[in-house]
Parts: structure tokens; sequence; C-alpha cells
């Protein structure tokens, strides 16, 4: 049985499955591995991912599993292959697979593959989602895709660029593309109640 602790919450409960998130195409491998209940939403899900990486939201999202789409539909985009994650449950959506894609954002087109690493038994709740490990920063939104992170991160690291004040008045302003902070991000993820 495995036990995870933080310093205000003990985990303890049910199937759960780790997952592994990697953000296709970065480099170095932008990655987080996190726990989740074996039965929780697609919806849920969506939102765990966001947090986990340390996407802000806003823009559309689909999983594809199996060869089927999921994602919130929108009535004024109909599209008749997204079938509605809200009541999907992602161990009835994987059956047998082990792999599934995650897309965020189809104008960045940010691709996670999503790979099940372990599935886990608990005694008690498993109250929400958590962070086991990762590594490197989100990009930041609305970059531009894996390319224009590349470029990003080409200026961010050049004081002397003509685009540097810019840059990094857009961002913030400094930018660290190695941080992962752990326990920030499973402050974020005690805010999803299961």
């Amino acid at each position: 049985m495995r036990r995870v602790t933080s310093d205000k919450l003990t985990v303890l409960g049910g199937e759960a499955l780790v997952l592994r998130i990697e953000l296709r195409d970065s480099a170095p491998l932008i990655y987080r591995t996190i726990l989740v209940p074996a039965n929780i939403t697609l919806r849920k899900l969506h939102v765990t991912l966001l947090w986990a990486m340390g996407w802000q939201g806003g823009h559309l999202h689909e999983f594809i599993i199996n060869g089927t789409h999921y994602g919130e539909p929108d009535p004024d985009y109909p599209e008749h292959d997204l079938k509605n994650e809200q009541r999907v449950r992602l161990e009835k959506a994987l059956g047998g697979a082990r792999t599934f894609d995650y897309l965020y954002d189809y104008g960045d087109a940010w691709w996670h593959r999503v790979t099940l690493v372990e599935r886990t038994q608990f005694e008690g709740p498993l109250d929400s989602p958590w962070c086991l490990d990762g590594a490197n920063a989100c990009p930041p939104e609305d970059v531009g895709g894996i390319p224009g992170y590349e470029d990003f991160l080409e200026v961010m690291a050049n004081p002397s660029h003509p685009e540097y004040a810019y840059m990094r008045q857009w961002c913030g302003g400094q930018f660290d593309p190695a941080a992962f902070d752990l326990h920030e991000v499973n402050q974020r993820l005690r805010e999803i109640q299961l």
C-alpha cells in the first residue's frame, strides 16, 4: 500500500492512478507526475492537468483517448466527433490503454502525452489530486506554441536582444525555464475537490 503525505493532508484512499504528463517537443522536457482517483471525471482531470502543469486556463482543450475525442462542446461551434467530457470517468475512457493525448489551446497547440505509470490501492478517501514529481517551468500562455517558446527563451537569455525588455514586461518579469516548485503545485491542486 502506498501512503502519500504532506504537511497538512494525508492522502490514503480508493483506487488511484499515477499519471505522467509530458509536454511534447519541449526541450528540456517539461513534465509532471500526478496521483488521481481512477474514477476522476475528464472535466476534473482537465483542471488537474492545467494546474499541475502551470497553465492558467481560458483556452479550448480536448482529450484523445482510444481514438475518441472528449472535451467541452461549444453550442456555437458544434463538432460532431467531440463527446462531452463532463461525466466521463477516466478509468472507463481508458479501457486497457496506457497512454492518451491531451491538447490545450488549439492556437498554440500544447500537446501533452499522458502515460499511466501505475495503478494503486488506498484505504479511505482521496480528496484532491496530488503531484508527486515534475521538472521545468510551464511556458507562458499565448507565447506561440513550442516554436514561440523557443524564440522566447532565446530572447530572455540575452538581455541585449532588442526584444528583451518587451518580452520581460510581457511575461511579468524574470522567467526561469528550469523552475519547478512541487509544494506550490500541490497547494494549487488541493483546491480541486474530488
